[in-house]
C-alpha cells in the first residue's frame, strides 16, 4: 500500500482522499489517471493558488490509489518548504529545465530563479525555471515530479529528489508511467503543448546583436542567396530601435522597416524583431504615456512606480499579471506587425535591471527587489510580491505578446521567442539556451541543455550556434554548425562587438561545412515538420535523448554526445576538438543495427559524411523517414511537391514504416482538415521490397510528385522510385 508522510510526522495511508484528515496531515488526490497531487496538509490544499504550469485547473477526481508507486515527504529545512521523493537504485534523473552540464542530473543541485546569466557556467541559475524532474527507473519505467510553485526553488538531486522552496507550502504533482515517453506525453496533457509554428520558423535563422543599418541586413540576406546557403529568417536586435525604445524604429538606421521586410520577403526571408519589457521612463514616448494612463507599471513595496535601468536608461515595467495590462500590451502590436513583421523576440524579461557606476557603465545585471508589488488578477492568485511573480514575469509577457500578435495577424501562426520563461510557458513561445560562450564546454553542453528542456515540456529550443560571447575558432564554429542546425531551434547568433559569425565568416572550408550542415536540415525538413506536428498533439520532444531508443538500457542513460531526432534518426556528435567521443549506440533486440546514412554533398563530389565536422547519422531498424530536396527557404519549392525521398531501414522481419505530415505551412487551415498525414510501409516479398502509401487522415489532395526510395542496408543501399500514392517495388535480388 502506498504511503506518504511528513518529515516530522508518522506515515499516513493514502488510499482515499484525506479531506477530513487533521490539518497537519499530508493529503493526496488523483487529478488524472496516473497523475497525483500531494499537499503537506489539508490547510495547504485549501490554500492552493492557481497553477501557472498547468494549462487548465485539474480538480481532484478521487483519492490516490493505494498502489501508487511514488512516496512524497514534506518538511522544512533552514526556513525553506521541502518536498522529497526517494528513488530506487539504478534510477536516472533528468529534466530540471534549462540547466548547463550533463544530461544525467543525478548528484546535481540547481537554483530555479530566472537570471540574466551572461556567460553562464555549469549549474548557474539560468533564464527559465522548470521545477520538474523526470526519473527513469532501472527497468525503464518512469515518473515525473513537479513542484508547483512560482517562488525560488532549489532542486537537490544529490540524494533522491528534493525541492526546497522559499515560498509557502505548494502542491507536488507526480506523473507515473510505464516509460519516460508515457510520462512526457502525460506532462504535455497537463501543461499543454506547443501550437504548430509557421513552417519558416523551422528553417535556419541568422542573427547578431545587431545587424544595422538596414543596408547591412540586406547585405547579410543577399550573402545567403549569393552563396546558395539555405536560410529562412533574419533577426533584428535592439539597435533597430530609436534610443532602445520598444515599438520604435531608428529613423536613420531603419527609416522604412516596411520596405525592408518587403525586400526580405521577396527573397524568401521571414523576419523577427526584438521587443523588451523595460519602457523608457519618458513623457511624450507613446508607450510610456499609454501605460501611465492605465497605471500599468510594477510597483515598489510602498506603492510607487518602480524605476529600473536597462538599455534606454531609466525604465518602468508593465505588470503583466493584470489582464488589463496584457490586453493593452497586445494592442501595441497592431501597428507594429503592420510593418510586415513576422516574428517577435522578447528579451531581458527575467526581468533584468542594471546597476551602473558613476560613469554609467553596467556593473551588474540583477532583478527587482523581492518586495516589489504586483496587482495580479484573482485568477492568477491575486496581489503578491516579486518573490512570488518573478519567475513567471517572462511567461506572462510572452502570453500578452502572443495574444497581441494573433490579434494583429489572425490568419497567421505566431512565432514568439523568449529568453525567460516558466514551466508551461512553451504554450506561448520558443526559447534558446541564452548567452553562451564560444568555448568547448558550451559546444558540449548544447545537446544536453536542449534535451533536458524537451524533457521538461519545452520542445522548441536550441543554442546560439557558434557561441554568443567571444570569438571562438574556425574549428569550433564548424563543429557547432555541424550538429547545432539539427536541434529543434537552429539559429546562428553572436554579440555586439564580436567578430562576424555568418556561415561564410571563417573561410571557404568552414563555409562548405556550414552549407552541408544547413542543407542536411533542409533535406530533413519534411521529417522535422512531421515531428513538430506530433509534438503539438502529444507533447513529445523533437530532439530526444538517445536512451529513449531503449529506456531500460543503462548504457544509454548518460549518453549526451548523441541525440535522437524523433524516434528514427540518431545524431552522433564529436563535441571536443580532439574528436574523442565514443558513442553508445542502441542495440536492436533482434540484433539489427542502426544503420549509418547520409546525403550527397552539395557540390556532387561526395557524401556529407566525408566532412569530419558533420555528425554521423543513423536510421532506426524498421523506420521510414521522409526527406526532401535541398531548398534555399521553405517556400522555395512550394510544399516540396515535386520531390520526396523516403529513407528506409528494414527490421529483422524485412519491414519498416513511417509517417509524413504536410499542410500549407502557414495559417489555421490544418485545424479544418486541410492537411494530409500519410503512412508509408515497406515489406519484403521474396527478392522484392514493396513500399505502399496509406492516408491516415486529412483532406489535402495528394500531390503529383515523384517519390524516390532509398533502402539503407548494412553494406549499401538500394534505390527505386515511383509516383506518389502508387505501390513502389524495388528489386533486392542478388
Amino acid at each position: 500500500m502506498f504511503m506518504f508522510r511528513s518529515l516530522l510526522g508518522m506515515p499516513v495511508v493514502c488510499g482515499t482522499l484525506l479531506a477530513a484528515a487533521a490539518s497537519a496531515q499530508p493529503v493526496g488526490e488523483l487529478i488524472a489517471p496516473d497523475i497525483a497531487r500531494f499537499h503537506s496538509s489539508d490547510d495547504a490544499r485549501q490554500a492552493m493558488v492557481p497553477s501557472f504550469a498547468l494549462e487548465s485547473p485539474m480538480p481532484a477526481i478521487g483519492g490516490v490509489p493505494g498502489d501508487f508507486p511514488v512516496e512524497v515527504t514534506f518538511g522544512e529545512i533552514e526556513g525553506r518548504f521541502v518536498s522529497s521523493v526517494e528513488i530506487e537504485p539504478g534510477t536516472s534523473l533528468y529534466g530540471t529545465g534549462q540547466a548547463a552540464g550533463d544530461l544525467l542530473r543525478n548528484g546535481r543541485r540547481t537554483e530555479h530563479w530566472n537570471t540574466d546569466a551572461f556567460g553562464y557556467q555549469d549549474d548557474s541559475p539560468l533564464y527559465t525555471s522548470h521545477p520538474w524532474v523526470l526519473a527513469v527507473r532501472d527497468d525503464g519505467s518512469a515518473f515525473g515530479v513537479l513542484a508547483d510553485s512560482t517562488h525560488r526553488v532549489f532542486i537537490d538531486l544529490t540524494d533522491g529528489i528534493r525541492f526546497e522552496s522559499e515560498g509557502p507550502a505548494h502542491p507536488v504533482i507526480v506523473i507515473d508511467g510505464d516509460s519516460p515517453q508515457e510520462v512526457v506525453t502525460r506532462l504535455g496533457a497537463s501543461t499543454g503543448t506547443i501550437t504548430m509554428p509557421p513552417k519558416w520558423a523551422i528553417g535556419y535563422h541568422q542573427c547578431r546583436y545587431s545587424y544595422y543599418p538596414d543596408t547591412r541586413v540586406k547585405e547579410i540576406a543577399q550573402g545567403f542567396r549569393d552563396r546558395s546557403i539555405p536560410c529562412d529568417v533574419i533577426w533584428m536586435d535592439i539597435d533597430y530601435m530609436e534610443g532602445f525604445r520598444s515599438f520604435t524604429f531608428d529613423p536613420e538606421k531603419f527609416p522604412d522597416p516596411a520596405e525592408l521586410n518587403a525586400w526580405l520577403d521577396e527573397r524568401g526571408f521571414a523576419n523577427t524583431w526584438m521587443i523588451n519589457p523595460g519602457i523608457k521612463n519618458e513623457s511624450g514616448y507613446f508607450v510610456y504615456d499609454q501605460g501611465t494612463e492605465i497605471d500599468a507599471w510594477v510597483k515598489t513595496a510602498d506603492g510607487e512606480t518602480y524605476i529600473g535601468n536597462v538599455w534606454p536608461g531609466n525604465v518602468v515595467f508593465p505588470d503583466y499579471t493584470m489582464a488589463e495590462v496584457r490586453e493593452w500590451w497586445g494592442t501595441l502590436y497592431e501597428d507594429y506587425m503592420a510593418m510586415g513583421i513576422d516574428g517577435v523576440w522578447n528579451d531581458m524579461n527575467e526581468p533584468t535591471t542594471f546597476i551602473r557606476d558613476e560613469n554609467n557603465e553596467i556593473v551588474e545585471a540583477t532583478t527587482f527587489p523581492e518586495s516589489n508589488l504586483y496587482r495580479a488578477d484573482a485568477d492568477l492568485g491575486g496581489p503578491g510580491t516579486h518573490a512570488k511573480y518573478h519567475n513567471v514575469y517572462g511567461m506572462m509577457m510572452i502570453k500578452a505578446t502572443r495574444e497581441g500578435v494573433m490579434a494583429a495577424n489572425p490568419d497567421k501562426r505566431p512565432f514568439v521567442l523568449s529568453r525567460a520563461n516558466f514551466m508551461g510557458g512553451h504554450r506561448y513561445g520558443a526559447t534558446w539556451t541564452g548567452d553562451n560562450t564560444s568555448n568547448w564546454f558550451h559546444v558540449d553542453t548544447s545537446i544536453p541543455m536542449t534535451l533536458n528542456l524537451g524533457l521538461s515540456g519545452q520542445p522548441f529550443a536550441g543554442p546560439d550556434i557558434g557561441g554568443f560571447i567571444d570569438a571562438g575558432t574556425p574549428e569550433m564554429f564548424a563543429r557547432w554548425m555541424g550538429f547545432g542546425v539539427l536541434l529543434p531551434f537552429a539559429r546562428g547568433h553572436t554579440q555586439t562587438g564580436n567578430i562576424d559569425k555568418e556561415p561564410w565568416s571563417f573561410g571557404p572550408e568552414v563555409e562548405a561545412t556550414s552549407r552541408r550542415a544547413i542543407e542536411r536540415r533542409y533535406r530533413l525538413l519534411p521529417y522535422f515538420y512531421t515531428l513538430f506536428e506530433e509534438s503539438s498533439r502529444t507533447g513529445m520532444p523533437i530532439a530526444r535523448p538517445t536512451f529513449f531508443a531503449d529506456p531500460a538500457d543503462q548504457r544509454l542513460r548518460d549518453e549526451d554526445d548523441s541525440f535522437l531526432i524523433g524516434s528514427d534518426v540518431l545524431v552522433a556528435v564529436q563535441t571536443d576538438l580532439e574528436r574523442t567521443s565514443v558513442h553508445e549506440l542502441p542495440i536492436d533486440e533482434h540484433g539489427v543495427p542502426w544503420r549509418a546514412f547520409d546525403f550527397a554533398d552539395f557540390d556532387g563530389e561526395g557524401r556529407d559524411s566525408d566532412d569530419p565536422d558533420q555528425p554521423e547519422l543513423y536510421l532506426r531498424p524498421g523506420a521510414i523517414v521522409p526527406t526532401g530536396p535541398v531548398i534555399q527557404f521553405v517556400a522555395d519549392r512550394p510544399n516540396q511537391q515535386d520531390e520526396l525521398t523516403l529513407l528506409v531501414s528494414l527490421d529483422h522481419e524485412g519491414r519498416a514504416s513511417g509517417v509524413l505530415y504536410e499542410d500549407a505551412g502557414e495559417g489555421w487551415g490544418y485545424k479544418a482538415d486541410e492537411y494530409r498525414r500519410l503512412h508509408y510501409s515497406a515489406r519484403t516479398e521474396g527478392d522484392t521490397i514493396v513500399i505502399d502509401t496509406h492516408r491516415l487522415s486529412g483532406a489535402m489532395v495528394l500531390p503529383d510528385r515523384r517519390v524516390t526510395v532509398r533502402v539503407i542496408g548494412d553494406t549499401g543501399e538500394l534505390v527505386g522510385s515511383g509516383q506518389a500514392g502508387t505501390t513502389i517495388r524495388i528489386d533486392a535480388g542478388g
